[in-house]
C-alpha cells in the first residue's frame, strides 16, 4: 500500500496530544536475553509500560514461522505480543522473494518487512527490480521513498503476489504504475 509522506505527516500532526498511545521505555540489556521467545541482543531493548517487549535487535539468526531472520535485525511487536514488522540487517530471501534490508546506519535505516504469523511475507521492499511470480516488480530506493513513489511488494497469506509497483510495462499497464492481482 502506497501512502505519500505528506499524508503520513498530516495524520501524525492531526493526532490530539491527549490521544491514547502506549508508553514505551528503553532498558539496557547487559547480556543477550530471550524475551517472549525472541533472542534480544545485548544493548537496548524497548518495552511497553506493562513490561511486554516492544522492540529489540536479534542476538542470533531466528526463525519466525517459515522466515529465517538474520542476526542484528530488529523485531517490532504490537502490545499484545504479535509481530508488527522486522527491519532486516541485510537483504534476505524470505520464501521466494529477496527483501531489502540494512542501510547506511544499519537495519534501523532500512525498509520494513511485514510477515504473517506463519512467517510468510506480507509485504517487503525489493533491493533490485525482479520478476515476482512472472510480474516485473520495481525495487524501492531512497529517492523513490522521498518522492512518495515507493511501492512495497505485497502478498496474500498463501504466498500469491497481491500487488507491486511495475519495473516495466506489463499486462497493459505502464511502468511505475501499481499492478494488483485480480484474485482475492
Amino acid at each position: 500500500m502506497k501512502i505519500p509522506l505528506v499524508v503520513v505527516l498530516m495524520c501524525v500532526l492531526a493526532v490530539p496530544s491527549g490521544a491514547a498511545t502506549p508508553d514505551i521505555y528503553r532498558k539496557h540489556l547487559t547480556h543477550p536475553t530471550e524475551i517472549q521467545g525472541y533472542p534480544c541482543a545485548k544493548d537496548y531493548a524497548w518495552f511497553f509500560s506493562d513490561g511486554h517487549l516492544n522492540r529489540c535487535f536479534l542476538s542470533r539468526d531466528t526463525d519466525i514461522g517459515k522466515a529465517h531472520i538474520p542476526r542484528g535485525s530488529i523485531v517490532e511487536l504490537v502490545q499484545d505480543g504479535g509481530l508488527s514488522y522486522v527491519m532486516l540487517n541485510h537483504d534476505t530471501v524470505i520464501g521466494s522473494v529477496r527483501c531489502s534490508g540494512g542501510g547506511l546506519l544499519g537495519p534501523a535505516e532500512g525498509a520494513m518487512t511485514a510477515l504473517y504469523p506463519s512467517g510468510q511475507v506480507r509485504s517487503c521492499f525489493l533491493p533490485a527490480d525482479a520478476a515476482v511470480q512472472g510480474v516485473p516488480c520495481a525495487r524501492a530506493t531512497f529517492w523513490t521513498a522521498i518522492m512518495g513513489h515507493d511501492e512495497a511488494v505485497e502478498f496474500y497469506e498463501d504466498g500469491r503476489l497481491r500487488s507491486c509497483g511495475l519495473a516495466e510495462d506489463f499486462g497493459g499497464q505502464k511502468k511505475n504504475m501499481v499492478w494488483k492481482s485480480a484474485a482475492k
